[in-house]
């Protein structure tokens, strides 16, 4: 299944970015179009039919001098598409200036705008926020500390000074459900999660030289003190906060006392399929819900919803 921040319809051209002169003529193309953020978010276009709030490279040219290179995401009929940060500049960030005569034209914080956006538009928007953000946190050489630029149109920094090249990271995360006959084992975790009162599938980043199945197993037993067998995976989603793959699973228990681990999680819990039932087919936000669980922006969401409707993937 195609989950939200997946399904980016962009060529991202790999192999014609290694092409100095390509990369220059993209940039110079006069039918580019440039995506803008402002501190991470998004410019949108519209109300109930959002957007994403593309401008020509015309209407852009006067923040392309002062701007940080924009980063390439990739070609459409082979027109090229930008991601440009505009944050340190939003003093001098005037759209109508800039040539925008669309007045709705505004930034919006990229959970939201992906709720409301084209599915493959959020594909798109993951795409340009990792990016835009690996750029700001990785303005200097790990190796020798000296400052680095982009290249291959945004994809690599290089450090002049030791060669290194520097490529963007994704972090993969385990998500998992584990299940046991007619309960599911939800958690609520010391952050937003506990803040919202949501309980979700418990999670946690995979480690070098870890498999998915002994990440989902590792997590769980350091979570909830709960021993997992088989584990099937289901689906995967790119979370662009910073640059996350959420990698979903499902997980059989072996055994139901919890021993939950204090300083990650505020509750762990096993829920009956009625009341997580109850809970998911009802407005998750109403003050009478003593259940709450995550909307379809999350790949936890549609985890529980496969284990509700009898759609758990076979193993092997």
């Amino acid at each position: 299944m195609t989950h939200i921040f997946s399904g980016n319809p962009l060529d991202r051209a790999d192999a014609l970015r290694r092409d100095p002169a390509w990369i220059a003529a993209a940039t110079a193309d006069p039918t580019g179009l440039y995506l803008l953020f402002a501190n991470l978010q998004v410019a949108v276009r519209g109300q109930r039919q959002l957007q994403l709030g593309w401008l020509s490279r015309q209407e852009v040219s006067s923040l392309l001098a002062i701007c940080p290179p924009p980063v390439l995401l990739g070609l459409t009929a082979q027109r090229p598409h930008f991601a440009l940060d505009v944050t340190t500049h939003t003093a001098a960030l005037d759209l109508a200036a800039a040539g925008d005569t669309d007045a709705s034209l505004r930034f919006e914080d990229c959970r939201i705008a992906a709720m409301a956006l084209p599915a493959a538009d959020t594909g798109i928007v993951a795409q340009a926020r990792s990016q835009i953000d690996w750029h700001r946190r990785h303005q200097f050489c790990s190796v020798c500390g000296e400052p680095t630029r982009p290249a291959k149109g945004g994809y690599v920094r290089s450090c002049a000074n030791c060669a290194a090249e520097h490529f963007p990271r994704t972090d993969p995360v385990a998500i998992m459900l584990i299940v046991d006959g007619e309960h599911c084992l939800l958690g609520q975790s010391a952050g937003r999660l506990a803040r919202t009162r949501t309980f979700s599938a418990l999670a946690g980043f995979i480690d070098q030289g870890e498999s998915i199945e002994e990440a989902v197993r590792r997590e769980v037993k350091e979570e909830a003190g709960i021993a997992v067998g088989a584990v099937r995976y289901h689906s995967s989603q790119p979370w662009p906060f910073p640059s996350s793959l959420m990698i979903g699973c499902h997980g059989q228990a072996l055994s139901r006392e919890i021993q939950m681990d204090p300083e990650e999680m505020t509750a762990v819990e096993w829920f009956h399929r009625d009341q997580v039932k109850a809970a998911f087919y009802r407005n998750t936000t109403a003050a009478d819900t003593d259940l709450r669980l995550p909307g379809p922006i999350a790949i936890a969401h549609h985890l529980i919803r496969a284990w509700l409707e009898d759609e758990l993937p076979a193993a092997g």
